[in-house]
């Protein structure tokens, strides 16, 4: 009988466990043997979900964790948890690797071969160097032990019933750095918590991932809703006090006051392994790959989630998009084609939804900057529109940004910026995108109406039926 294959998976999150788990369930452990390698204490979780945690909607860490290392060990994965990878060496087919004791120094490093390898090393926060940017009080968000370490944070500060004063005021102040999805999710979330919030942002308007007039409603709104929101000026440091712990942030000549720091400054792909190993990387350093999601250039390496560039479908070009429902797709395509299937993983429109307490932002496709970097010529439209009929009670205002491609009329984009009812309303744009339709045909839609739902057109129409008009115009 031969032996078995080894497959060794560098991270044991999304990406990396989906393909554990996809090729366990077509092949036995006889044919396969699967040693996942993870230098946190928790596998399978949903990060997305910290901020939901910290303000409360999540009750418990557990209830982020989509599968413990004791189930994956159950379905004969051998997962062991902190246990770092130092290195890879593709051409004898193994890595290295040392177990990270909690209250111990590192062990021995030792070697594991494989024949199939997975990287899936996530990304890894963007940290400026700013003086003071490590100093007790200062928080990321990108793995659970962040979220644990903040809650504790401000539940030292709050107390069991929530309430406190820090530097001299009624109520505890928190400063967020950095004004994209993270930033502005965890700035509801300390709001909700009731602290005074300053969200500070070097670009001109928050949500870089929308046009800045799209922008410009997001930050309007944010300062409704009782949030200092300051863009146009980075965080130069952080200031501490006497014991070293946060205690507020400047902007030049500005300073913020802070009972706790949270950062929100974005990820790139963790892919130092992979540099040093000379495989290939992208613009963003993120791992290159092909259909199937194997390293380019490589036989038997593969990789997933946060940590490779993928296709976007609109401009023709790679880029970094770091979303756990990308990551688990391309786990599910690493699984089966190491069990001898075959997937393909065809690339992304750059679709995502996020909130501001009841403010919804989302975007798909191309901004404005991104259509003109690829040479694309096109027109913009914006469209006013309600989530319901106007008559029905709840209706609630929204936004529609679209752009079409000038002379063709194919959809570049759309963004849209409104209350309930208006995020995954951009789930239409990103079919139409996917199916490559011009904004004409998208005004054909045949999408479901009744009053409770939508407006007879529904608000992504009404753009597209301006963004035909202006194209033919």
């Amino acid at each position: 009988m031969a032996a078995a294959r080894r497959m060794v998976v560098v991270g044991g999150d999304a990406a990396g466990m989906t393909a554990a788990s996809q090729a366990r369930r077509l092949q036995g452990p006889d044919e396969l043997k699967i040693i996942a390698f993870e230098r946190g204490d928790y596998s399978s979780y949903s990060a997305c979900g910290i901020p939901y945690w910290v303000a409360g909607d999540v009750g418990q860490r557990d209830d982020l964790i989509a599968r413990t290392p004791e189930q994956h060990r159950e379905r004969d994965i051998d997962v062991r948890m902190r246990t770092e990878v130092t290195a890879i060496d593709p051409d004898r087919g193994r890595v290295r690797a040392r177990e990270l004791p909690r209250d111990a120094p590192p062990g021995p490093e030792f070697w594991t071969e494989f024949d199939d390898l997975v990287l899936a090393t996530g990304a890894r926060p963007v940290l400026p160097p700013l003086p003071g940017i490590d100093a007790e009080g200062v928080h990321g968000v990108q793995s659970l032990e962040d979220g644990q370490a903040l809650l504790e944070r401000l539940d030292a500060l709050q107390g069991p019933d929530r309430k406190g004063s820090g530097n001299g005021g009624d109520r505890l102040r928190a400063v967020v750095v950095g004004a994209g999805y993270i930033g502005v999710e965890m700035a509801e979330a300390l709001v909700r918590r009731d602290f005074e919030v300053t969200v500070l942002e070097g670009a001109p308007q928050p949500m870089t991932t929308l046009d800045p007039d799209m922008g410009e409603l997001v930050r309007d709104a944010m300062c409704d809703m009782g949030m200092e929101v300051v863009t146009g000026t980075p965080a130069t440091a952080v200031e501490t006090d006497d014991s070293g712990r946060a205690c507020a942030v400047t902007t030049g000549e500005t300073s913020y006051p802070a009972d706790v720091v949270v950062l929100g400054l974005g990820v790139a792909p963790e892919t130092s392994l992979a540099r040093e190993a000379g495989l290939p990387l992208g613009e963003s350093g993120g791992l290159l790959t092909d259909l199937a999601m194997r390293v380019r250039g490589s036989e038997n390496i593969w990789s997933g989630g946060d940590c490779v560039e993928v296709l976007d479908l609109i401009s023709g070009r790679t880029r970094h998009v770091a979303l756990g429902t990308h990551a688990n797709k391309h786990g599910q395509v690493i699984g089966a084609n190491i069990a001898g299937g075959y997937a393909t993983f065809p690339g992304v429109v750059g679709t995502a939804v996020s909130k501001v307490c009841d403010l919804e932002i989302a975007r798909t496709g191309l901004l404005e900057g991104q259509a003109r970097e690829v040479g694309l010529q096109f027109v913009t439209v914006t469209a006013e529109a309600t989530s319901r009929a106007g008559y029905f009670p709840g209706s609630r205002p929204m936004r529609v940004k679209m752009l079409a491609e000038r002379g063709t009329g194919r959809l570049l984009g759309t963004q849209i910026v409104g209350r309930e009812g208006a995020g995954k309303r951009v789930d239409i744009a990103a079919v139409a995108l996917t199916a490559g339709m011009t904004v004409g045909q998208m005004t054909y839609l045949d999408l479901g109406y009744a009053p409770p739902f939508s407006p007879v057109w529904d608000p992504v129409l009404v753009a597209a039926r301006k963004a035909t008009a202006a194209v033919s115009g």
